[in-house]
């Protein structure tokens, strides 16, 4: 099937298409992402003139390209090039680490993604609030397939796009329950669906005035910010402060300890401006972080409740 609309480019640094998008995708079983047997990236999105499903491939090393359907399709591949990394610059960083300057050097495709897609990224990480990422990835699942709007194009499953603010904002009490989401997150969302549009102006913000107007929201907090700046306006120095394991997995990664977020954030002040870069550095580095023993988050089924 011949696609709607289609472009390919010379990203202006070399860009590793599926450690760059990578991050998007939520979970294996994620309704609007997949892979196909060519290692094609699928991805379906909605964009101001309507919903779209791009196909992002890499023919070679030093080229890339988005084939893309539906009627959001031309604005899909007219940001396709920021989404994988355009717009990240990566020339003030200085690795300082024999750790990180080897991963660097390793890793030099792996760019930050930037989606533009504001309440899309805040809807999955509402939902990854305060569970374990396996738990809400299931939730994610089932409230996208049984939500989202069927995607566009020659799909290599059927996959679906993810509900708009007012289709989040319709899903009745009972399904949120079903798909295991407490009523403190469902509110969240719902609310924050309410001012979707004044949201998403988070685009063509300063990185400190969109994390401003994110919090502004009840029950969105800098954790929460965070995990928006790195996907949807791919902000290198977005990090997680507060996240159950983030502290301890870059204490054991640098120092061979544990840290409070305070202490993450005085080790990591050397790298201002990539902090969320190194911690993607140190995942793609394979670095383990803190030895699995000690409390770990539980799972709770709130279905049960």
């Amino acid at each position: 099937m011949i696609a709607d609309e289609a472009l390919s480019w010379r990203p202006r640094h070399p860009t590793d298409l599926l450690q760059t998008v990578g991050v998007l995708r939520r979970g294996g079983g994620d309704p609007a992402s997949a892979r196909d047997a060519s290692g094609a990236v699928w991805r379906a999105t909605r964009t101001a003139d309507g919903v779209a499903t791009i196909r992002l491939s890499q023919p070679a090393f030093d080229e890339l390209r988005c084939e893309a359907w539906g009627p959001g399709a031309a604005a899909a591949v007219a940001q396709a090039p920021e989404l994988l990394g355009e717009r990240d610059d990566p020339s003030g960083f200085e690795p300082q680490l024999p750790l990180l300057d080897d991963a660097h050097r390793r890793n030099p495709g792996l760019r930050i993604a930037r989606s533009a897609q504001v309440f899309e990224a805040l809807a999955a990480a509402i939902l990854e609030q305060k569970v374990i990422t396996l738990q809400a990835h299931d939730s994610w699942r089932r409230l996208v397939t049984k939500f989202g709007t069927p995607a566009p194009g020659p799909t290599p499953r059927p996959m679906r796009v993810v509900p708009s603010a007012d289709e989040w904002r319709a899903i009745p009490s009972w399904e949120w329950h079903r798909a295991g989401v407490d009523p403190r997150r469902a509110s969240t969302l719902q609310n924050a669906a309410r001012y979707a549009g004044r949201l998403e102006e988070a685009v063509s913000m300063s990185a400190a005035d969109a994390a401003a107007r994110l919090t502004l929201m009840p029950g969105i907090g800098a954790w929460t910010a965070a995990e928006v700046a790195q996907r949807a306006l791919g902000d290198a120095d977005a990090l997680s402060v507060g996240d159950y394991h983030l502290a301890n997995y870059v204490g054991h990664a640098l120092a061979g300890r544990d840290m409070s977020d305070d202490e993450m954030l005085e080790t990591l002040a050397p790298w201002a401006g990539h902090r969320y870069r190194v911690v993607r550095l140190l995942g793609a580095a394979g670095v383990r972080g803190r030895p699995r023993r000690g409390p770990r988050m539980s799972f709770v089924d709130h279905r049960a409740i």
